[in-house]
């Protein structure tokens, strides 16, 4: 194609936003509102998983280490569960500080006044870097020498896995859904306008149009908008997430919530609404147009 018919037909693609003002108006509005959708969702999506993720690593193992070792081999107990794959962390509690702990707990209850450092045992408290491993590492963990017993919340951590796994597939899901419904949509607000021009794409092809030369001023135009809606989208996403941000973080005082700043989305927010706007807006006009070139 030379490039004075490119540049003719790139003008005749941002001509047709402005003549059919109204029908690209509500195109823009479309992708806006089902971009904030799909936007407003994902960023709840992430910020949900990282709560769970966070949660998840509260849920560890107690490992109590033998009675009859000394400070030194009960210490020396740590080293080898560092050194299993699946630990992150082994922290060391003495019985001094189990029985701080212990006090803590129940220093209502006289029934545990007598208790002394001795009738505990030295501990470690130990943090997994993947909990739906929990109940291997657990196996792992009681073959080590100088390991008594294990406390491992299997069902805890299977919960917090599933939630994860939920998670994903319904984010998933309805992203794709949600996608699907903004092509549809935007396709048809696109027929609408072609309507109007189907005389002009009748007599194009009489004359000897290609069906190239006849179709890419509507993916301009269908770019065009999509990039639009896109950018307004963006913008409103923006906006929207720190004022709900900052008002939820007024109302929960105890701090139960956590989000992280939108500037650590900025990136793949910028990329997804691009592309998604890109998408809808280019496929929407190229499926569009099919029906009106058969002439």
């Amino acid at each position: 194609m030379r490039m004075n018919n490119f540049g003719y037909l790139l003008k005749e693609g941002i001509r047709g936003i402005f003549l059919h003002g109204f029908m690209s108006f509500a195109a823009v509005c479309v992708t806006v509102a089902c971009l904030l959708i799909v936007g407003s969702f994902s960023c709840l999506i992430y910020n949900v998983n990282l709560m769970v993720e966070d949660l998840n690593k509260t849920n560890e193992i107690l490992v109590y280490v033998d009675s009859s070792l000394s400070d030194a081999e009960a210490k020396s107990v740590g080293t080898k569960l560092n050194q299993l794959e699946n630990v992150h962390q082994a922290k060391f509690v003495s019985r001094e500080q189990a029985l701080e702990d212990f006090i803590k707990d129940h220093q209502d209850d006289e029934a545990f006044s007598g208790v002394e450092a001795a009738d505990l045992r030295h501990r470690f408290v130990v943090v997994l870097e993947d909990n739906s491993l929990m109940e291997q590492t657990d196996e792992q963990i009681r073959q080590i020498p100088g390991v008594a017993k294990t406390r491992a919340e299997y069902e805890l951590a299977e919960g917090f896995t599933t939630i994860q796994n939920v998670l994903h597939i319904a984010s998933i899901a309805i992203i794709a859904v949600l996608l699907v419904v903004s092509l549809l949509i935007i396709s048809n607000t696109v027929k609408l306008a072609l309507y109007d021009r189907k005389d002009e794409i009748a007599i194009m092809k009489m004359v000897g149009a290609t069906d190239g030369f006849i179709r890419l001023p509507f993916v301009v135009e269908g770019f065009a908008l999509g990039m639009m809606g896109a950018a307004v989208a963006f913008g409103l996403e923006w906006v929207l997430y720190d004022t709900l941000v900052l008002k939820i973080e007024e109302l929960d005082s105890l701090r139960l919530f956590t989000f992280v700043p939108f500037d650590e989305l900025l990136v793949p927010m910028v990329i997804t609404f691009c592309a998604a706007g890109l998408f809808v807006g280019v496929v929407g006009s190229w499926t569009s147009i099919r029906k009106f070139l058969d002439v």
